[in-house]
C-alpha cells in the first residue's frame, strides 16, 4: 500500500503536552517538514525557551536547547556565533517573544543575527491559565481581563511583524495563521515562493534562514 501521508523524519513520534484544538502541533510538523525538505536535521539547532513551548525539546529530534524566560534570541545568538555552519531557530510564545523577551527579540532583528524566530501568537497566556498577553486584542476577554481588554488601561496590542518589519537587520518578517487546511497548504506555497524569484522550496527556505534574521508569526 502506498504512502500518502507521514509523519516527517525530524518530528519525534510521541504524544505531546498541548490542549486539545491548539495550533502547536501543526506549526511543529510545518517546521520538521522544512528541515526534512532541505537535509539539515544533523546541522539544525533548535531554542526551547519557557512558555507552553518549554518541551518543545521532546518533540523535534535536532538538537536543542532550553534558555531562560525571554532570552531565546539571546541564546540563538550565542550559539549561532558559535557555530556559525549552523541552522539555529527560536520557538517563543506571545510572553517569551513580546514581553519578558521583547528587547532581547528587537535587538537580535536590529543586529542582523543570522537566526529564525518562530512566533506563536495565540493572543493569551495559555499555559499559566489564560491571563492577557501583550497581543490579546481590544474587548478580549481574558482572566485578567474578565470585562475585556481595556485598550485605555491596558493600551493597544503590540504588533510584533509591523515593528519588526522597519528594522534594517531583518531579512523577513511575515504572519500568517495556522488553523485550517487552506492555511496549511498556504505554509506549503510560502515555502516555494518567498524569495519571489521562482526558487525551489529548499533553495528559498535556505536563502531566507541564511540571510540574516527571519521573523515568522502564527
Amino acid at each position: 500500500m502506498a504512502v500518502i501521508f507521514d509523519r516527517p523524519k525530524s518530528l519525534a513520534d510521541v504524544p505531546t503536552h498541548y490542549c486539545p484544538g491548539c495550533t502547536h502541533g501543526i506549526i511543529h510538523r510545518l517546521i520538521a517538514e522544512v528541515i526534512d525538505e532541505m537535509g539539515i536535521e544533523g546541522d539544525t539547532i533548535g531554542i526551547a525557551p519557557v512558555g507552553c513551548a518549554v518541551m518543545a525539546y521532546d518533540y523535534f529530534k535536532c538538537d536543542m536547547i532550553e534558555a531562560a524566560h525571554g532570552r531565546a534570541p539571546a541564546t540563538a545568538t550565542g550559539v549561532k556565533r558559535a557555530l556559525p555552519d549552523k541552522f539555529v531557530f527560536t520557538y517563543q510564545g506571545d510572553g517569551d517573544c513580546a514581553a519578558i523577551g521583547t528587547a532581547e527579540t528587537v535587538h537580535a532583528a536590529t543586529r542582523g543575527e543570522n537566526i529564525v524566530v518562530i512566533f506563536v501568537n495565540n493572543a493569551i497566556y495559555g499555559m499559566t491559565g489564560g491571563q492577557m498577553a501583550p497581543t490579546s486584542l481590544p474587548g478580549q476577554v481574558t482572566q485578567t481581563t474578565p470585562y475585556g481588554r481595556d485598550v485605555s488601561v491596558a493600551g493597544n496590542p503590540i504588533k510584533m511583524v509591523e515593528m519588526l518589519s522597519v528594522l534594517d537587520g531583518v531579512a523577513l518578517a511575515q504572519r500568517v495563521a495556522a488553523d485550517s487546511i487552506s492555511d496549511r497548504w498556504q505554509h506549503t506555497k510560502l515555502r516555494q515562493f518567498s524569495v519571489g524569484d521562482g526558487s525551489t522550496s529548499r533553495a528559498a527556505r535556505r536563502f531566507i534562514i541564511n540571510k540574516r534574521t527571519c521573523f515568522q508569526r502564527f
